[in-house]
């Protein structure tokens, strides 16, 4: 795919990125680098007495893989991207060790703003069942085509 700008967009325009399969390095990783160590995360005797039964994956984990950076919008904005505005995110069932989790980006909405677009995409995150993990909003400011 070739650069985007915010008028090569259109409601309804799908974006897949490969799935990844969470392991406990990334449980681990997340905690040390944002320090949530809430033993849910990384304890497995204290995520076995849970309603669970095992270890859960940290909510803005899942979150960070539907990030535009990481998925297959991210060099066709490479020079169209300004600003990510907000996002929004639900999370409908758990994510554990061993899940394969798969990001997929709709544009619902565009609204011309004076100096750049405002791109609004709903995002998915689906694990191996078919199950929505998450789902919400990302919203970013895309620059339009530069003048010839």
């Amino acid at each position: 795919m070739s650069q985007r700008w915010f008028e090569d967009f259109q409601v309804g325009d799908r974006f897949g990125s490969p799935a990844r399969t969470l392991t406990d390095a990334h449980f681990l990783f997340f905690a040390g680098l944002t320090g949530d160590n809430h033993p849910i995360h990384y304890d497995d005797e204290y995520a076995r007495r849970t309603r669970f039964g095992r270890r859960l994956a940290h909510g803005l984990l899942l979150t960070s893989l539907t990030a535009l950076g990481a998925s297959t919008l991210a060099p066709i904005l490479e020079h169209s991207i300004v600003a990510f505005v907000e996002q929004s995110t639900r999370f409908r069932v758990p994510a554990f060790i061993g899940d394969t989790l798969k990001p997929d980006h709709e544009v619902v909405a565009l609204e011309r703003k004076r100096s750049a677009g405002l791109l609004t995409l709903r995002v998915i995150l689906t694990n191996q069942r078919g199950e929505i993990v998450l789902e919400g909003e990302h919203r970013y400011l895309i620059a339009y085509r530069p003048a010839a």
